[in-house]
């Protein structure tokens, strides 16, 4: 017999031993859990408010205590086999309550408290081509926080039922505005720039309407996480060599006589070919959800050549000629008319820096001249230009007011042919 006791003090919490107000001394562990879970269970509360009247229990409010952890606690600080350590008091137990189960219990009971939050939301505008958000609204829900602190409360001191009053809290949406905002940010900075690149041009680009339907924003565990449809991105995919692949094409450059290119006669187009395509929709699918909407393509590209050109013109007041030079041959030159003596045509070494297909010169109260419709104006100097003349035929000899008249065929030629930034010396 004596053998027996002393065994069952190896394994059995001390008399007197309390968990919450729950008498635990004399068992076992496991049954000390199970004590502990059950007196939880059927500690109640009594709801009470305008039209409410209910009891619940604490199994139909999701309550629950680690009984196991606190038993085996109870058992190693208390064991029988210590004659000191009997009847040394309760032990508290930390209470909590199953959100979604004690709010689905509530609800049932007291509906006039509950109202659904609502959860902002981002969708694609057509109108606009871009993301708008709509914002979230709280609800209102029955206090948890304050029956999870009666519940405790009651288990602790070991009463079985506890009033609580129905209290109104606001209840906060699952996805805020400002989660939406901020989605919804990320969407339309890539909107712009979406497409498959070569290098920094955007070789394929994919326009919002296309890539909103390619684009899901989906709501999870309160937050908006973005992803892309791989099969729709295959189909553009599949079109790729078509748009990207492209022989070379030497180009013609014209500069100044620095060698500054100011104008493409013919535009340089290296030749490239598109590589391996397989992957290139799951890859991108895989940016797209991190927001990154730019895609890099592989490809084998063949260099272009330029040739350069340098183009200058020269205006001779003495001899009333202009002259157009390329890489320093002499292209054309022809009669002119330049300034009066009153009016005279600037000496120096400017640039071309404006043109303008049609104008009226003078024309403005106090001047002394106007002259409407003038066609095809180069202008290289502040208020002079080179330009084509309909009221006389008189070239070769000075009869402006400062600009280089010129036969309206010729000045066409010039307007043309003349880049902005070309260099135009007059002299003598």
């Amino acid at each position: 017999m004596l053998v027996a006791l002393v065994a069952a003090s190896l394994v059995l919490i001390a008399p007197g031993t309390a968990v919450a107000g729950v008498q635990v001394g004399g068992m076992m562990p496991g049954a000390a859990a199970a004590a502990i879970q059950s007196h939880l269970d059927q500690t109640r509360i009594e709801l009470r408010g305008e039209g409410i009247d209910a009891t619940l229990s604490g199994a139909q409010l999701g309550a629950k205590v680690d009984a196991r952890a606190l038993a085996d606690s109870a058992f190693r600080e208390h064991p029988m086999w210590n004659l000191g350590a009997w009847f040394s008091g309760t032990r508290p137990a930390p209470v909590t309550v199953d959100a979604a189960t004690a709010d689905a219990a509530l609800r049932k009971v007291a509906p006039g408290l509950y109202r659904d939050a609502t959860d902002a939301t981002v969708r694609f505008d057509a109108a606009s081509g871009t993301y708008v958000t709509t914002p979230a609204a709280d609800g209102t829900r029955v206090d948890l926080a304050a029956i999870t602190t009666a519940l405790q409360d009651a288990f602790a001191q070991g009463i079985q039922t506890v009033p609580v009053s129905a209290a109104q809290v606001p209840a906060a949406p699952a996805i805020s505005t400002e989660t939406a905002v901020a989605t919804a940010k990320t969407l339309n900075g890539m909107l712009p720039k979406l497409g498959f690149y070569v290098g920094d041009e955007r070789t394929v680009p994919v326009d919002a309407k296309t890539a909103s339907t390619w684009l899901t924003v989906t709501a999870h565990d309160g937050d908006l996480t973005i992803s892309a449809d791989q099969a729709a991105i295959q189909k553009v995919v599949d079109t790729l060599a078509t748009k990207v692949d492209r022989k070379p094409q030497n180009g013609t450059a014209i500069t100044n006589t620095a060698g500054k290119v100011l104008h493409y006669e013919v535009e340089t187009l290296d030749g490239r070919v598109l590589g391996d395509t397989s992957g290139i929709a799951a890859a991108f699918a895989a940016q797209l959800a991190k927001g990154d909407a730019v895609y890099t393509l592989p490809v084998t590209v063949t260099a272009a050549k330029t040739t350069k050109i340098t183009r200058t013109a020269v205006v001779d007041l003495s001899e009333q000629r202009a002259y157009f030079y390329q890489n320093g041959t002499l292209v054309h030159s022809y009669l002119v008319s330049t300034g009066d003596a009153n009016h005279a045509t600037p000496t120096g070494h400017f640039t071309v820096f404006a043109k303008v297909a049609k104008q009226d010169m003078g024309c403005f109260p106090g001047a002394e001249y106007c002259t409407k419709d003038v066609p095809w104006v180069t202008y290289f100097a502040p208020n002079v230009g080179f330009h084509g003349t309909y009221w006389h035929n008189n070239f070769g000899h000075v009869m402006s007011h400062g600009c280089v008249n010129m036969p309206i065929d010729i000045a066409k030629w010039v307007y043309d042919w003349a880049p902005y930034g070309m260099q135009v010396t007059v002299q003598h």
